[in-house]
């Protein structure tokens, strides 16, 4: 196999790798997967989510025995960089054609997508997506559709059609923006029997469809357009007038610009989750930043994007927020009076649009809260249910503005109208597609941040909350333990659920850091626990005055600066929260040797009784869970302590667990789970209305009991 050189693309990467290639050599599906996760590997190519890949073969009809035509193709949802078998759909290529037959015209084409499943072949297929006829109709082996913003950008241009013509000395055919499905298949063979010997059709205002014999002839095919179209912007940028207009203001320093981020976000969040909470995401890529700071942001913005996949998930526009800069935003409630007319404004653009857009069987109207908000001269914040989405609808925004800047330069910019976006936003096929996927978690959209949540207990929480939904900030005074967490985590769950900071809850700096990392990685924060802790165990005439120090700072003083650091966020957001207190059993019992720690304890009750008094008006609950021997995975078990009450007790060290059991009602060991299930019990959605309260997990001690 004769392969290109990776010298020549510029704007492309070429992946392929013979030997790879070779290992599939008659696997058409094989090759197919492998193209497909080659071409999702590179998002200049393709967006996240975004384009389908087929192949077509023959393989043995299972009833009949006789040899016959099959198509793979991406199934509904999904992406092609990590496309499996599991996610093609295999269909009948002559059963899809002959659907023709029946085909009652784009008024009916709806009804088309439940008679794919009568032309499937393997009866574990995924679901075929509204794509299946657009490869279906094309009688290429192997085809791609790609939303590559370089093509889009010629696609969504005015001149887009003569300029394809032109570029491509007409071998690259050219269909005029339609809605993806049945119909849209038959103008796509309609204009390769008008055109025959093309190379590919750019859809106007969406993508880009190129194929061959083979699954390599359709891979460098794919490049070699994209490359030419990407090459041409590039020849063409700042040409006829500078890219978007100039500038007409200057970015704030990057550290001005991280630091404003992190005080807004909880406003904008506040205001995001007016419906359902939101989570955030903040970036100021230079993309971005060159397009917030431009004299045509005004014009442009409005327009809302082209391709059906960049607004489906950052909605048909953003909100360009009325600020400077350099504007003081210390002052939460100012900020809010100021940008509130902005978001009604918004909202009422929204309604406006769906009500003079919609339909007699229209689904409902939305959320009508902005996704994407734009701050000039600092950055692109976006909300949605998860940090994945909210991520990933910035990263489509920025193929918007990458389709924007290369429209403007060879043209002028064209975004879809209004009445076509909202056929595709509020499309039944697209509203039964959101029906179909799975409930919301009970956290869904929280985000927590749980001290000391690198091990033993806290860590616990973190993953029971995480399980649950919810996005968590890990921290831990020991950086080590901290980076071992993190490995952890993302092995488990994945970047988008959870940050990291270094916190020692006795530094006021740290404490800082921290909940500036969850405003701008996530917007804010929801849920705080205060988990972080240490014991000393030692006889009154033993006991120092550093002893003392250390256990007040970091139990009693550091249970407050945590949560007035919280709250502090929560009453920016203005949606209310949670404080949980890891206290203990020894907050209520006396025990020998123990002056001290159950001092400090006994404090943090009671502290944790006066916040939820005064923090109730701002829907702010604050409640405790009172563990006791929670020994695994815990350091402070891993030193003196437990020797100190082994000692007391006259059991040796490794006798505790048992002893403690022994001890309880209900002689049971408790294990961190134990307190992360108390701590969802109170965050979970079924205690919203209790607060001040203190739930023992301590296998029943009845000294313990609190009444």
């Amino acid at each position: 196999m004769s392969t290109k050189a990776k010298t020549e693309f510029k704007h492309v990467s070429y992946l392929w790798d013979d030997k790879k290639a070779a290992a599939l050599e008659g696997d058409e599906v094989g090759l197919l997967i492998y193209r497909s996760n080659l071409l999702g590997a590179d998002l200049r190519l393709t967006n996240y989510g975004g384009g389908n890949t087929s192949c077509k073969a023959m393989a043995k009809n299972p009833l009949t025995g006789e040899s016959t035509e099959i198509m793979w193709v991406k199934g509904s949802g999904g992406d092609i960089g990590t496309l499996k078998r599991s996610g093609l759909a295999a269909l009948y290529v002559n059963r899809l054609r002959a659907l023709e037959r029946v085909y009652r015209g784009i008024e009916h084409e709806d009804e088309m997508v439940e008679l794919f499943n009568h032309c499937i072949f393997d009866l574990a297929s995924k679901a075929p997506s509204i794509d299946t006829p657009l490869h279906a109709f094309l009688p290429f082996k192997h085809v791609d559709h790609l939303h590559p913003d370089a093509a889009i950008a010629i696609a969504a241009a005015k001149d887009g059609k003569k300029i394809t013509q032109e570029l491509f000395n007409g071998t690259i055919g050219w269909v005029e923006w339609q809605r993806p499905g049945f119909d849209l298949g038959l103008k796509l063979r309609e204009c390769l029997n008008e055109n025959p010997g093309i190379r590919g059709i750019m859809l106007g205002s969406h993508g880009l469809f190129t194929w061959g014999d083979t699954a390599y002839e359709s891979y460098i095919n794919t490049l070699e357009v994209i490359e030419r179209c990407a090459q041409y912007l590039e020849d063409n940028y700042g040409k006829k007038r500078p890219v978007f207009g100039g500038s007409k203001i200057q970015s704030a320093p990057a550290d001005k610009r991280t630091a404003q981020a992190s005080v807004l976000a909880p406003v904008l969040r506040g205001f995001c989750s007016s419906h359902v909470r939101m989570v955030g995401h903040f970036t100021d890529d230079e993309r971005v930043l060159e397009f917030i700071n431009s004299k045509d942001l005004d014009r442009l913005a409005p327009m809302g994007t082209s391709c059906p996949d960049h607004f489906l998930r950052t909605k048909i526009s953003p909100l360009v927020l009325p600020l400077t800069p350099d504007q003081d935003l210390s002052d939460a409630k100012a900020i809010r009076t100021a940008l509130a007319p902005s978001f009604d404004e918004y909202r009422k653009m929204y309604a406006e649009y769906y009500n003079t857009c919609k339909h007699a069987n229209s689904p409902a109207m939305r959320d009508p809260n902005p996704v994407v908000l734009l701050y000039p001269g600092v950055g692109m914040f976006t909300f949605a249910k998860d940090k994945q989405t909210a991520r990933v609808a910035a990263e489509f925004y920025i193929n918007a503005i990458n389709v924007m800047k290369g429209a403007e330069a060879v043209s002028s910019y064209t975004s879809l109208p209004r009445q076509e976006a909202f056929n595709i936003e509020y499309w039944l096929l697209e509203e039964a597609k959101l029906q179909r996927m799975p409930k919301p978690k009970p956290l869904s959209g929280r985000i927590a941040l749980i001290t000391g949540s690198a091990g033993g207990i806290g860590k616990a929480i973190a993953k029971k909350f995480v399980d649950e939904g919810a996005c968590v900030v890990l921290n831990d005074n020991d950086p080590q333990r901290l980076k071992e967490a993190e490995e952890e985590f993302n092995k488990l769950y994945g970047k988008d659920a959870f940050c990291t900071a270094v916190l020692d809850v006795t530094s006021a700096s740290q404490i800082t850091t921290a909940f500036e990392t969850a405003a701008r990685y996530f917007g804010g924060v929801d849920i705080i626990v205060n988990n972080a802790g240490l014991s000393i165990s030692k006889p009154i005439d033993e006991h120092t005055e550093k002893d003392w120090d250390i256990l007040y700072d970091v139990l009693v003083k550091g249970q407050f600066l945590i949560t007035q650091a919280g709250v502090n966020v929560m009453r920016k957001q203005g949606i209310g929260g949670d404080v949980i207190n890891i206290v203990s059993k020894n907050a209520l019992v006396s025990g020998p040797n123990n002056a001290g720690y159950g001092s400090a304890k006994a404090a943090q009750l009671h502290l944790s009784r006066l916040n939820a008094a005064e923090l109730g008006p701002d829907k702010i609950r604050v409640n405790v869970i009172n563990p006791d021997a929670v020994i695994a995975d815990s350091k402070i078990w891993a030193g003196a302590w437990a020797e100190g009450r082994a000692k007391a007790y006259g059991v040796k060290v490794e006798e505790l667990p048992a002893y403690y059991a022994k001890r309880t009602l209900l002689n049971e060991i408790i294990l961190p789970g134990d307190i992360a299930n108390a701590c969802f019990a109170v965050v979970g959605g079924l205690l919203n209305k209790s607060t001040g309260n203190v739930i023992n997990v301590d296998g029943g001690v009845a000294a313990g009991f609190v009444r």
